[in-house]
């Protein structure tokens, strides 16, 4: 199994510190991560607030890639209506060409009504501004050319450069939780990644779509499911507990925030079904049924115990990589270092066996 690790950098229920100090903090996890084994490093992208705040995770990323040379980077994602493709291309072609072919390349189309207001670009337009940039970005690293005429993206044939070394077949990752997400993947033969905010039976109506509409697309097997989660992880199932409750809590709480899930907007914005009916639930058992639903999909607890849950979700869901934050909702730094350290030594060796 190939297990990366998440980096959030959100200071979110942090009591103490500056934005610096909270990146100074995750930059160390990435490091112990890449001594530890870990196959990945990923980071999402989100701007503005305490939620989490990575403005350009592929300059993030290039970071980390000359740092750790041993380990692949990847962006869990990439927001595509906030950015000219054309940009986006070039930075991957750099990063990629720079990193040896290390970088695993993750698109999404942004949730938060917030961080498009900011930018001044409507929800509306997402999933057409999504479905436009994404192929000509992956046909661009695949030609070395990258060309559109969309309704968003006028651009005249332009060669890439540096040019694009090594192939990104297999590379392509898509963040996907709702069906128009999962459609969208499976065109573009991505690996679709999923969050462990939600029991995963739900989930297997989606991922099962997502895996026969790659199989009409491309007529081969689909690539692995990513999924992304948020461990605690220590010797103590008591006392992991109560920190599971306490800072998946609190990372549920700045969900619930950053994307305004108690309000009805969902409802009036075009392609956001999926997310209407989640902001439904979210009323309806308020915080702490979310919190209690999403401690039922993530991993917490001793090792033993993480490793049964995983056993269980495999023989659910299939083979999958997974990829794993252990800083959320206010964790401190010793928290999160001992929860990585221990699932380094006991649950990561036999995820890797599997």
């Amino acid at each position: 199994m190939d297990v990366g690790m998440m980096m959030i950098f959100s200071s979110y229920g942090w009591e103490d510190g500056s934005d610096g100090l909270m990146w100074k903090e995750e930059l160390r996890l990435a490091e112990l991560a890449a001594d530890a084994g870990f196959d990945c490093l990923w980071s999402a992208e989100h701007h503005f607030n305490d939620y989490s705040f990575v403005p350009d995770n592929l300059q993030l990323m290039t970071h980390l890639a000359a740092r750790h040379p041993d380990i692949d980077v990847g962006t869990a994602a990439v927001i595509l209506p906030w950015h000219n493709p054309l940009r986006v291309a070039e930075n991957a072609a750099v990063l990629d060409l720079l990193s040896g072919g290390r970088l695993r390349l993750g698109f999404g189309r942004g949730l938060a009504r917030r961080e498009f207001e900011t930018f001044g670009i409507s929800m509306d337009e997402s999933r057409d501004r999504f479905d436009e940039a994404a192929p000509m970005i992956v046909e661009a690293l695949r030609s070395g050319f990258i060309e559109g005429d969309g309704a968003y993206y006028k651009q005249i044939r332009t060669e890439i450069r540096p040019r694009p070394e090594h192939s990104f077949d297999g590379r392509i990752y898509c963040v996907a939780a709702s069906d128009d997400s999962v459609l969208s993947a499976a065109k573009l033969g991505a690996h679709i990644v999923m969050f462990a905010d939600r029991p995963w039976e739900m989930r297997m109506p989606g991922i099962e779509r997502g895996r026969a509409l790659h199989r009409e697309f491309h007529g081969t097997e689909p690539p692995t499911l990513m999924l992304t989660e948020f461990v605690v992880c220590g010797a103590d199932l008591e006392e992991c507990e109560e920190e599971a409750r306490r800072y998946q809590g609190k990372f549920v709480e700045s969900n619930f925030y950053h994307y305004e899930f108690l309000g009805d907007h969902f409802r009036s914005v075009k392609g956001y079904n999926a997310y209407q009916q989640k902001a439904e639930i979210a009323r309806s058992t308020g915080l702490d049924g979310a919190v209690e639903g999403f401690m039922k999909a993530a991993s917490w607890g001793t090792p033993d115990k993480i490793l049964r849950g995983l056993e269980e979700r495999r023989a659910l869901l299939g083979d999958f990589e997974l990829n794993v934050a252990f800083r959320f909702g206010g964790t401190p730094l010793d928290v999160a270092e001992r929860s990585l350290k221990l699932f380094a030594k006991e649950v990561l060796p036999v995820l890797k066996s599997w």
